[in-house]
C-alpha cells in the first residue's frame, strides 16, 4: 500500500472535501513527522517560533489555568505554554507518529516542564464540560475534518471567561507581500520541504492547496462566533501570511 495521501488530482479537488480527510491527514503527518520540525524553522525562516510565542501571550496562560493545545503536532506550542507556568497542560493530536517526537522531545530537552501528551480527535475530546481555561490550535484547524464541530467541542470544554486561541495560515492583502508567499509556497517549498523530508504522501503540495480552500481570517472569526464565541478578535501577523485569532466563551 502506498503512502500516498493526496495526488495531484485530489488536490485539483478542494482536499476539505474528501469523506476520508481525517485518515489522509493522519497518514501524512505520519510521513513526514521525523523532519517536521526542521522544515518548519526552514521555510518559514524562524518566524513559526515568533508566532507561538505571540499565541501564547494572547492566551494569557495564568498560574491557575488548566491549558489544552489540539492538534499540538511536536509540541513547540504546548511547550511554550507550558513554559508560562499553567496549573496543568495537556497537548493532543490525532498522530501518534507527531506524539512520539514531542514526548521524545520533552523527555531529552525539557523534562523539568509538566506536560501530558494524549492521542485525540479535535471534533471528539475526551474532556469534562468546562474543564479547560485555555485551548490553543495552531496550524490545526485547517486539518481538522469538521471545523464547526471542533469549534463546538472547544466551547463545550472551556469554562465561563475561557479563552481559544487560533493560529492560522491566511492569505496577505498586501499585493507584493501575497505575490511573493505564494511563489514560495506553492512553487519552492512544495519542493524544498519534500526533498528534506523525503516524503512521498504529497503533504507540502496539500499545504498551500489547502491553505486556499480554507476559511479566510474573516471567516475563520466568523465561524468562531457562530459556535458560541463572544469578543472574537483577529490579529495579522507578518503582512497576513498567518492570523491569530482569540475568542471568549462568555
Amino acid at each position: 500500500m502506498t503512502d500516498q495521501a493526496w495526488d495531484q488530482e485530489d488536490l485539483e479537488r478542494n482536499p476539505h472535501a474528501a469523506e476520508d480527510k481525517p485518515s489522509r491527514v493522519r497518514r501524512m503527518f505520519e510521513a513526514i513527522a521525523p523532519a517536521y520540525d526542521l522544515n518548519n524553522r526552514l521555510h518559514s525562516f524562524w518566524r513559526d517560533q515568533a508566532w507561538r510565542k505571540k499565541a501564547v501571550r494572547l492566551a494569557s496562560v495564568g498560574p491557575h489555568d488548566d491549558v489544552l493545545d489540539v492538534a499540538c503536532g511536536t509540541g513547540d506550542l504546548t511547550e511554550a505554554l507550558a513554559k508560562a507556568g499553567p496549573k496543568s497542560i495537556v497537548g493532543l493530536d490525532y498522530t501518534p507518529g507527531m506524539l512520539d517526537i514531542a514526548k521524545e522531545k520533552l523527555r531529552k530537552r525539557h523534562g523539568d516542564l509538566d506536560i501530558s501528551y494524549v492521542q485525540g480527535d479535535a471534533t471528539r475530546l475526551e474532556c469534562d464540560d468546562e474543564s479547560k481555561d485555555v485551548i490553543t490550535i495552531a496550524f490545526g484547524i485547517r486539518n481538522v475534518g469538521e471545523p464547526d464541530r471542533a469549534f463546538a467541542e472547544f466551547f463545550r470544554v472551556l469554562r465561563p471567561k475561557g479563552r481559544l486561541v487560533v493560529l492560522e495560515f491566511s492569505e496577505p492583502s498586501f499585493a507584493p507581500a501575497r505575490w511573493g508567499s505564494r511563489l514560495w509556497t506553492h512553487h519552492i517549498m512544495p519542493r524544498t520541504a519534500t526533498w528534506i523530508s523525503g516524503d512521498s504522501s504529497g503533504a507540502y503540495r496539500y499545504l498551500p492547496r489547502s491553505v486556499d480552500t480554507f476559511l479566510d481570517a474573516q471567516s475563520l472569526a466568523d465561524a468562531m462566533t457562530k459556535a458560541g464565541f463572544s469578543d472574537v478578535q483577529t490579529k495579522s501577523l507578518d503582512f497576513g501570511i498567518c492570523a491569530l485569532h482569540l475568542g471568549v466563551k462568555t
